[in-house]
C-alpha cells in the first residue's frame, strides 16, 4: 500500500475543477420487466465507457474527466442513447436505484471480480441490485481536497434526499424515500464515512483492512462518499440514479457548483470543523426514509429545519458558482421525483423509466 505522502501526492496531481461521472442502470426484459443478462449487449456495443457491473444485469457507463460538467452530462446521454439503440426490441435499459419488483438475490456477472466478492459476501453481495449516479471531483491539491471531503460529509444527507428515488422493494411501497443505502448497508464500509485525520491515517487504515485480508483493494471503501486513491478525486456515491439524463444534470451542475463554493470557503478559512459521524448517520436515516419533505438536525445545535428549506438554501449559496443558474435542481426539490414514481406504483413504473431512459 502506499503511503500518506503517497497518497498525497495523488491528489495534489490532479487539474482542479475537473469532473467525471459514473452511473449504474440495468438491462430488464420488456414483458416482465425483469432483469436480463446484459453480457451480449455489452459485446455488441463494445465501447470502453460501458461495461459490466457486478450484478448479470447492470451495466456502468463512465465518461472522461471535463472541466464543464455539463459536457460531462452530455457525454452521459450520448452513451445512453448508444446503450439503448443496442438492446433491440425485447429489451430495454432502465436508470433505477433499486428494482422496485425485486427482494433478494440475484445471478452475478460471469467475472473473476464477481466470484471473488461472491466468496467472501455470500448471499448478501448477490443482493446488491442497487444502483447510483458517482460524481468524481478534483481539486488539484492534497489539504484542500481532505477539507472538502469532510465538508461534503456534512452534506450528504441534503444531498441524499435530493435524489432520493427508489420507494419500492419486492413489488411493495417500502414506506421509504430511497430503499437503496438500507440494501447496500448489509455490506460493510457503508453509509457515512469517517473522519479522516491525515492523508497519513489513512494510508495506514488502507494498509490495515488489505494487510488481514478483510477487503483485497481499496475498491471495497463502499462508503457514500470516498477519496478515490486511484483517481486522486472524491467520489460522491450518495445519490440514486436518476431516470433521466436531464435529472442527472440538474443534480451534477449542482454538486459541482456546491464543490466550487465549499473550495473558495476552504481558501477563506471558514469550512467547519468535521461533524461526528453518529450526528450525520442520523440525519441520513432521516433523508432515506423523509426525503426533501423531512426535517433535518443541525449537526452542531440539533434544531430540526425541513430538507427542502436546507437544500433551498445550499443552492442559493451555490447558484453564483453554476452558469445558467440552477432553476432546475429548485424544481426537483419543490416537486420530487420520488412522489411521482409512488403514484405510478412498481409495475408502472418500470415502463415509464423506459421511455424516458434517454431523455
Amino acid at each position: 500500500m502506499v503511503s500518506g505522502s503517497s497518497l498525497g501526492a495523488i491528489f495534489a496531481s490532479t487539474v482542479p475543477g475537473t469532473v467525471g461521472l459514473e452511473e449504474e442502470l440495468l438491462l430488464v426484459d420488456r414483458v416482465s420487466w425483469l432483469p436480463a443478462r446484459a453480457a451480449d449487449v455489452l459485446v455488441a456495443v463494445d465501447d470502453p465507457r460501458i461495461k459490466a457491473e457486478l450484478p448479470a444485469c447492470q451495466i456502468e457507463i463512465a465518461t472522461s474527466v471535463h472541466k464543464d460538467p455539463s459536457l460531462a452530462v452530455e457525454e452521459l446521454r450520448q452513451c445512453r442513447t448508444l446503450l439503448s439503440t443496442m438492446c433491440g426490441p425485447d429489451r430495454a435499459v432502465v436508470a433505477t436505484a433499486v428494482h422496485p419488483l425485486i427482494d433478494g438475490p440475484v445471478e452475478l456477472a460471469a467475472t473473476s471480480r464477481a466470484a471473488g466478492l461472491d466468496s467472501r459476501y455470500r448471499e448478501i453481495v448477490e443482493r446488491q441490485l442497487v444502483s447510483s449516479l458517482q460524481i468524481h471531483l478534483a481539486f488539484g491539491d492534497a489539504d484542500c481536497t481532505l477539507a472538502i471531503y469532510h465538508a461534503l460529509r456534512d452534506l450528504l444527507p441534503e444531498l441524499a434526499a435530493l435524489a432520493g428515488t427508489a420507494p419500492f422493494a419486492g413489488g411493495r411501497d417500502t414506506g421509504l424515500c430511497s430503499v437503496r443505502p438500507v440494501i447496500a448497508g448489509q455490506l460493510p464500509r457503508q453509509g457515512v464515512p469517517p473522519i479522516i485525520a491525515s492523508w497519513d491515517q489513512h494510508a495506514d487504515d488502507l494498509a490495515w483492512a488489505v494487510r488481514g485480508g478483510a477487503v483485497t483493494d481499496p475498491s471495497e471503501w463502499w462508503w457514500e462518499l470516498r477519496p478515490h486513491v486511484r483517481f486522486g478525486t472524491l467520489e460522491l456515491r450518495v445519490l440514486d440514479v436518476p431516470a433521466t439524463t436531464e435529472r442527472a444534470g440538474a443534480i451534477v451542475r449542482f454538486v459541482y457548483a456546491l464543490s466550487a463554493r465549499l473550495t473558495e470557503l476552504y481558501h477563506l478559512g471558514q469550512l467547519s470543523e468535521p461533524a461526528p459521524s453518529w450526528r450525520i448517520a442520523e440525519n441520513r436515516w432521516i433523508a432515506l426514509r423523509d426525503g426533501v419533505h423531512g426535517e433535518l438536525l443541525d449537526l452542531r445545535t440539533g434544531a430540526a429545519r425541513p430538507a427542502g428549506r436546507c437544500l433551498h438554501d445550499l443552492v442559493d449559496a451555490s447558484e453564483p458558482y453554476a452558469p445558467g443558474g440552477l432553476d432546475d435542481v429548485r424544481a426537483l426539490i419543490d416537486d420530487p421525483p420520488v412522489d411521482h414514481l409512488r403514484s405510478l406504483g412498481p409495475q408502472r413504473m418500470m415502463p415509464w423509466l423506459a421511455e424516458v431512459f434517454s431523455g
